[in-house]
């Protein structure tokens, strides 16, 4: 299968006021077309970096970022992105906060086709009959849930998510998982997760990636089984607690709190 993404002997550092601080050093990461990666590691070590270089929003000091094919040199169309803070305009609907990227993005669709398109991404996550609410009269969750939507109205090859469900209560977040996976069946996508939950790594991703602690290096790689659609019952199985474990451990080596010569599989 080809890879759409490949992020290849990519380091990175921030210059501040004592000097440069390393923050990804000889990253290599690569995510098949139509696949869903999941990018957990130490707090600080460059996770949120990686999602702005994979969008073209900075430019890495080494290395390459590559889309199918093309090396990454700017902003990308082809990229959608959720954030832990769903940042949709008060001032507009919710159908409105949608249909925004389709102001900034060049796209074929009549405004008709548009807006059915938002109609359709908002049914499919349970939001039917709020398009014409304000942001604040929702929950955080169905704000995330439109923040969703929003994201892939443009219909992006790859859909980057920062953290989206982190600041959500455990249920809402469970929910939304089962979500994700209805929208991806819907809404074919390549996926790059970023999250400090390692059970929510698991449930929605094809593939873990450990990063190091900073300056980040991939650090391990955990495949995830398919046993056909997921529910919230295959996080209790044997299988789930076994991977779990492996991905503690891992993130205990990525903190310093175990040997190092233990972090290759």
């Amino acid at each position: 299968m080809q890879n759409l993404i490949e992020i290849k002997g990519v380091r990175h550092a921030y210059q501040t006021d004592s000097g440069p601080l390393p923050v990804l050093d000889g990253l290599e990461i690569s995510v098949p077309e139509g696949g869903f990666v999941s990018v957990v590691g130490p707090s600080g070590c460059g996770k949120s970096t990686l999602t702005r270089l994979v969008a073209g929003l900075m430019k890495p000091d080494a290395g390459e970022v590559w889309l199918h094919g093309e090396r990454v040199k700017g902003p990308r169309a082809t990229v959608g992105m959720a954030f832990q803070n769903p940042v949709l305009l008060e001032w507009r609907s919710i159908l409105k906060n949608v249909l925004l990227p389709l102001e900034i993005v060049p796209t074929k669709l009549s405004k008709k086709q548009a807006e059915e398109r938002a109609r359709f991404l908002l049914s499919l996550v349970g939001l039917e009959g709020f398009e014409e609410k304000r942001p604040s009269e929702l929950s955080g969750g169905m704000r995330q849930r439109a923040s969703l939507c929003r994201a892939l109205i443009h219909q992006p090859e790859v859909l980057i998510l920062d953290e989206p469900f982190g600041a959500l209560d455990a249920f809402t977040r469970e929910d939304l998982w089962m979500t994700m996976h209805a929208v991806k069946e819907r809404e074919p996508f390549t996926g790059v997760l970023i999250t400090h939950d390692l059970r929510e790594s698991i449930f929605l991703a094809d593939q873990v990636v450990v990063l190091s602690g900073r300056p980040a290096r991939t650090q391990y790689v955990l495949n995830v089984p398919k046993h056909g659609p997921r529910t919230l019952d295959d996080l209790y199985t044997p299988e789930a607690a076994e991977q779990l474990n492996i991905l503690r451990h891992q993130i205990e080596i990525a903190q310093g709190r175990a040997p190092a010569e233990e972090a290759q599989p």
